[in-house]
């Protein structure tokens, strides 16, 4: 299958060539070596890419070794501008070059003020007019944290409601909230969380599907909230995300979301929404609640955010700021740089269209993925919104289920990875069985580079879907090929 090159403001990101060797790669080898030996057994994308990055611009990151790499994962969905983004640099370097302290803990500057603003600017009307923000750790699980303990502070109530399928983070509380049996199995107790049957039209929790199945969702969990012998102690907030992302990129429908916002309002209890993947256009809208239009109490916040650099931050509703100085602390929560550059990346995605842009090209993008399922029986289902995108493999071979879904296939996803890796295309798994191949690229991705990306993903599923693994090779791009880095903006 013929690649399709990418724009001509950059590098040709060429079709791998085997046996590829320097001097730098034998570096690049005990580097990985290296860190084989001295890091934690807990390492996770370093597993799936062995690669050492030397420089990166815009989707393109080029190894150690001079093979580069069209990046569909944009740092779990952190780089919205792509790496090293010139408004994004301009920005760090101007507050480097000003003198401004660089760590206040969360004393007030001109960077935070001038980020709460860019912030407030972005944020729905109905929701930011009378908010109050506080500033956490700079992980999205430290800001879950403290939107759990606001709760619990504003309600007096201890418990929460959370979803099958979910991920929050890998704190205590967060982690309890978190639907992976795996990551919780280890650890003692679970917290008080009652788990929730999210819509998941493909593998449809009552065995239905489609809206019946989101329908029958929401029934569920009215019925079960006024039932008093459903065992359900009255909760501190209900958390859910618009689109889950480690869960399988299963987006909710918007009739369900105005159904769970209207059951938690009527009932006093608090809706807490995970932004922290869904946030700054990456769904297609600047934030993943405008497609339903529901207001939430709280919206917790990460990753874009911050341009790159860490940043996390809680949105509220002012009524429930009821905490105490120093109810939720932590010695980062001053990030200046971060600040800045989230900013001034909260302002370029709005000021260019990129959310609407995001819709525009991963509409495209999961257009042509469907009808390449036709053609390749191991590619289930097709979901997402905006440039938050799924691809369910699964075994074609194998007898569906009442809804048509087939069992799910991670041996397969993980030939399809290693295939896309060999061709250039880096994309990481998630999901249920880790089935699910997640494409975040950034929201600067040129359509040259979408055509890119599609036809890399349907010869690496075609390859290892035919057992032939990682096809030819296993460099992506030889060390003199062109400069570094292929800007999108």
């Amino acid at each position: 299958m013929t690649l399709a090159a990418e724009p001509a403001t950059g590098p040709t990101v060429p079709v791998p060539a085997p046996g590829v060797g320097t001097a730098a790669g034998a570096s690049a080898t005990a580097v990985l070596r290296r860190q084989r030996l001295r890091e934690s057994a807990a390492r996770t994308y370093a597993r799936s890419f062995p690669i050492v990055p030397v420089r990166a611009n815009g989707m393109t990151v080029e190894g150690a070794d001079g093979r580069r790499y069209l990046d569909c994962l944009s740092g779990a969905g952190t780089l919205a501008l792509g790496h090293n983004h010139p408004v994004v640099l301009a920005a760090i370097r101007r507050t480097l070059d000003s003198g401004a302290p660089l760590h206040l803990l969360d004393l007030a500057t001109a960077e935070k003020d001038d980020f709460t603003t860019a912030l407030f600017e972005s944020l729905p009307p109905a929701f930011a007019d009378g908010a109050r923000v506080h500033f956490c750790g700079p992980a999205g699980t430290d800001a879950v944290e403290a939107a759990l303990k606001l709760m619990q502070t504003a309600t007096g109530r201890s418990g929460a409601l959370a979803f099958t399928g979910a991920y929050h983070g890998m704190t205590a509380g967060s982690l309890a909230l978190t639907g992976n049996v795996a990551v919780k199995e280890p650890l003692p107790g679970g917290g008080e969380v009652v788990r929730l049957p999210y819509p998941y039209g493909y593998r449809c929790p009552f065995g239905v599907g489609g809206d019946a199945g989101a329908e029958l969702s929401a029934t569920y969990v009215e019925r079960l909230l006024d039932d008093p012998s459903g065992g359900v102690v009255p909760p501190a907030a209900m958390v859910l995300e618009v689109v889950q992302g480690e869960g399988g990129v299963v987006p909710a429908p918007d009739d369900w979301l105005r159904a769970m916002r209207r059951i938690t309002a009527e009932r006093g209890i608090p809706l807490i929404v995970d932004e922290v993947q869904t946030g700054v256009g990456r769904t297609g809208a600047m934030w993943a609640v405008e497609h339903s239009g529901i207001v939430p109490d709280a919206m917790v916040l990460s990753k874009a955010i911050g341009g790159s650099l860490p940043l996390a931050v809680v949105v509220y509703r002012e009524e429930y700021d009821g905490w105490r100085p120093g109810a939720h602390t932590g010695t980062f929560r001053g990030n200046t740089l971060a600040m800045a550059a989230g900013a001034a990346t909260l302002r370029y995605v709005a000021a260019n269209g990129l959310a609407e842009r995001a819709s525009e090209v991963g509409g495209r993008i999961v257009e042509r993925l469907r009808a390449l399922a036709g053609e390749l029986p191991a590619i289930g289902e097709v979901r997402g919104r905006g440039l938050m995108i799924g691809v369910e493999l699964v075994d074609p071979a194998a007898e569906p289920d009442a809804c048509g879904a087939r069992p799910a296939a991670p041996e397969l996803a993980v030939r399809v990875r290693e295939a896309c890796l060999a061709r250039g295309l880096i994309v990481e798994l998630g999901g249920r069985h880790d089935a699910v191949l997640r494409l975040l690229p950034p929201l600067t991705m040129t359509d040259e580079q979408a055509a890119a990306v599609l036809d890399r993903l349907a010869d690496a599923v075609a390859a290892a879907s035919a057992g032939v693994g990682a096809g030819t090779g296993t460099a992506a791009g030889s060390a003199g090929a062109g400069t570094a880095g292929a800007g999108a903006a």
